[in-house]
């Protein structure tokens, strides 16, 4: 599972490396990734610190640092 979990944060690096900040529902769409598979790839990336999270009203939003 570790092994997918970074395969997935590399397709959600670069995406976002590609199109730049996006909603996390925006973002599931683009690399295609079940919820689970995206926030644990989001949460690999927070943890090396490599994406910056925001909140606009309920919208949640991740770009690249």
């Amino acid at each position: 599972m570790k092994n997918q979990i970074g395969t997935d944060a590399g397709k959600v690096w670069k995406t976002l490396e590609a199109k730049g900040e996006m909603t996390t529902g925006a973002l599931k769409k683009a690399v295609g990734l079940t919820p689970f598979a995206l926030y644990a790839a989001i949460g690999w990336l927070a943890r090396e610190d490599n994406i910056v999270v925001s909140r606009t009203g309920n919208q949640i939003k991740i770009a690249l640092k």
